[in-house]
């Protein structure tokens, strides 16, 4: 009888090294980034026009499912070179800023692609706001160009007049005559979802794009005064499609087993997102690498577990996840039997506190899939650290390290790093971390403390700040979970990253959260 494998079979350190050698898939290199040496992904596509020609390479593979309505790579490229012609039309040119602002839908991602292959700034707002929070988000960040779903205009519709930067707004999903000047039908270019793949071709457009370009805004309340915005670059977008190829690559030789060679024959992987697309989590850390490794998304209306399952089975869901209150509903669903869910190969969460006796029972509901489990927040274009499978297992305390390109520190209030095992505030710095704050230079200046390197929040801010399990170099992070505004528990939810599971959270469900009853982690209302 063979022995056991004892894991793990090389050390982090070791583990790095060897998937970032010369001539790896994961070379890392320096690149000056706005005066300051930077490590970065040497393979990295450099804008997201390369995110999309790689996803439309994809051409008849479904791209994404919603209800009845289903559309192939090549579908979604053709509406969302539709989208970019009629934001050209509009005036929509480079560092112009093009408001989205929907629920889950297939319209999103084209979209938020058709506004940045034209130049354009996507600045992605929360659609749970109400209509004076999406007037404030229009007229922070001088959009000119809105696109919103039925929902979000009806918020909006009374304070159009009060956005004087915007010019137009194309609505999705309206079936009702809208008689205002501004606002046209996105169906009018694009036509429905089921239909995109009789568009006609059309040319991309003739925009350089530099991976230092503006490409996202997203909007992060903290915990005191109004919502910041968060400028993402097309580099901070891109590096995220390699953060996730590397975590499971990193696993793989953790175990003393070689990375499997990609098989072009394999079934499509499949995620089932449970949180908004508005969020860094569902577009950085989830849409952009699907669409660069050709999988399948699928939306949910609104978060139901049964449902979920019943959708893991029929699409065969390899991957989904959001909150840990996600992967709870789902283990102590009474239903749970009734479904097959052996398509499963990780469920994944942050966002929130996971309790350590999560990961055992996963691992005994579903032993074909790895558990993950990642720390980030929105400054960081999704995950900064993480660990999954066995790695997790051992530390289910941890939120895991970084990857190489990322460095990061644990200081004392003066900014001086602290020993291991001393608690402090988390300092980061990576190619993932955004530039700074949309016409907020003192914020800027605040979170990009010295030589780009960022803050994740101040002391006072953080119930027992963080601590290194080991060296910088190696580190696992742990510490206790960020507080929130009261006023924003439901955002904050989603917003706030914790650094640390802590125990028996079960009880903070998402019903118990103010509005939940109404809301869904997809993205609105029901």
């Amino acid at each position: 009888m063979a022995a056991a494998k004892t894991f793990p079979a090389i050390s982090l350190a070791q583990a790095n090294a060897a998937l970032t050698q010369p001539g790896s898939v994961f070379e890392i290199e320096e690149r000056d980034i706005r005066g300051v040496r930077t490590r970065v992904w040497k393979n990295a596509p450099p804008s997201m026009r390369e995110i999309f020609l790689l996803g439309r390479a994809h051409g008849d593979k479904t791209f994404v499912v919603y209800r009845d309505e289903c559309a192939s790579y090549e579908s979604f490229a053709r509406a969302a070179l539709a989208i970019a012609e009629a934001l050209q039309q509009a005036g929509i040119g480079k560092g112009d800023r093009v408001t989205i602002a929907m629920r889950n839908v297939p319209e999103w991602p084209a979209a938020l692609f058709g506004c940045l292959l034209v130049g354009g700034v996507a600045t992605l707002l929360n659609a749970w706001w109400t209509g004076p929070e999406l007037e404030f988000g229009l007229n922070d960040s001088g959009a000119k160009v809105a696109i919103v779903d039925r929902e979000r205009l009806e918020r909006l519709f009374e304070h159009l007049h009060n956005c004087p930067a915007l010019e137009r707004v194309f609505v999705s999903r309206e079936s009702e005559h809208v008689a205002h000047p501004k606002v046209t039908k996105l169906e009018s270019i694009t036509g429905d979802v089921n239909s995109w793949h009789l568009l006609p071709d059309r040319p991309l457009p003739d925009v350089p794009l530099d991976p230092d370009d503006d490409a996202t805004i997203l909007y992060t309340s903290g915990t005191t005064g109004k919502p910041k915005g968060a400028v993402g670059t097309h580099r901070n977008a891109c590096t995220g499609v390699l953060v996730r190829a590397y975590s499971l690559a990193r696993s793989f030789v953790r175990r003393g087993e070689p990375v499997p060679a990609p098989d072009p024959n394999a079934p499509q992987k499949a995620c089932l997102l449970v949180v908004p697309l508005f969020h860094t989590t569902g577009c950085h850390a989830t849409m952009i690498p699907l669409v660069a490794t050709g999988g399948k998304l699928v939306f949910i209306h609104k978060w139901d577990p049964e449902l979920a399952m019943q959708l893991i089975e029929r699409e065969r869901i390899t991957v989904t996840g959001g909150v840990p209150t996600i992967a709870w509903q789902l283990l102590e669903h009474p239903a749970l039997e009734k479904y097959d869910l052996s398509s499963l190969e990780s469920i994944a969460y942050g966002g929130a506190p996971a309790a350590a006796e999560l990961v055992p029972k996963l691992k005994e509901k579903f032993p074909q899939s790895a558990s993950a489990l990642g720390w980030g927040m929105t400054e960081t274009s999704g995950a900064f650290t993480g660990h999954s499978a066995e790695d997790y297992e051992l530390r289910p305390t941890s939120s895991g390290p970084a990857t190489p390109v990322g460095e990061m520190k644990i200081t004392n209030a003066d900014g001086h790093e602290l020993a291991v095992g001393a608690v402090g505030e988390l300092w980061v710095k990576g190619p993932n971390v955004v530039r700074g704050y949309w016409r907020n230079p003192a914020a800027t200046a605040e979170f990009l403390a010295r030589q780009a390197i960022a803050r994740t929040g101040r002391p006072e801010d953080i119930a027992g700040a963080v601590r290194y399990l080991a060296g910088p170099e190696s580190a696992w992070v742990t510490g206790q979970h960020l507080t929130v505004d009261g006023g924003h528990t439901l955002r904050a939810f989603i917003d706030y990253a914790a650094l640390i599971p802590l125990p028996d959270q079960r009880q903070a469900s998402l019903d118990a959260l103010p509005g939940v009853p109404d809301t869904g982690p997809s993205g609105a209302e029901s």
